[in-house]
C-alpha cells in the first residue's frame, strides 16, 4: 500500500461509515455517532499512516483515538477518571508510542507521564506530606510556576554546543 494513499484512505472509508451509518436504520450504532466518533476516525487514519510510514502521525494518532476513546467511556465506566490527568496521560502514550517506533520522543514522554501522575494523583501525594502538610502545600501552590519557568528556560536560553567562546 503506497504510503501517501493510507491516511486519505482510511480517512474517507471511516467518514463514508460514518455517513453511511447515520443514513441507516440500524438502531444500536446511532448513540455512537457523535463527534467522538470523528476524532477515532481521524485518530485511526494517523495512526495507520505513522506505522506504516515513518512515525510522524503516531503522536497526533493516539492523542486524537485517546480522546475520542475518553469521551466514549466516560460515560459507560465508572472508574474511569474525568480529569485533566487523563488527557497529559494520553499525550504521554502518544510520546512513548512514537519513540518506540522512531527512537525521538521519550524525554517528552516521561515528562507528560511524570505530570499526568501528579495531577491524577494529586490528593494521595499531598497527603504522603503528613506533618508538613501546610507547609507543603503553600509550596505545591507555586509549581505551575515552576513548569512555566522550565518551560521558558527550554524557550529562551540558549544552549552552547561544543563551542569554544571567544572570552
Amino acid at each position: 500500500m503506497n504510503g501517501q494513499r493510507i491516511f486519505p484512505g482510511f480517512i474517507l472509508i471511516g467518514f463514508g461509515l460514518y455517513f453511511f451509518f447515520q443514513q441507516s436504520a440500524i438502531l444500536w450504532v446511532k448513540p455512537y455517532l457523535g463527534w467522538p466518533a470523528l476524532l477515532l476516525i481521524t485518530g485511526i487514519a494517523f495512526l495507520a499512516e505513522g506505522y506504516k510510514s515513518d512515525g510522524n502521525g503516531i503522536l497526533a494518532g493516539t492523542v486524537l483515538t485517546g480522546f475520542g476513546i475518553h469521551f466514549y467511556v466516560i460515560d459507560y465506566l465508572g472508574w474511569w477518571a474525568n480529569d485533566t490527568g487523563v488527557f497529559i496521560l494520553i499525550i504521554a502514550l502518544g510520546f512513548l508510542l512514537q519513540y518506540q517506533k522512531t527512537g525521538s520522543g521519550l524525554f517528552h514522554g516521561i515528562l507528560f507521564l511524570t505530570l499526568a501522575a501528579i495531577a491524577l494523583f494529586y490528593g494521595t501525594i499531598t497527603s504522603w506530606f503528613g506533618l508538613l502538610e501546610e507547609k507543603a502545600f503553600s509550596i505545591w501552590q507555586f509549581w505551575p510556576f515552576i513548569l512555566i519557568a522550565a518551560g521558558g528556560y527550554l524557550l529562551f536560553v540558549k544552549k552552547s554546543v561544543g563551542k569554544s567562546s571567544k572570552y
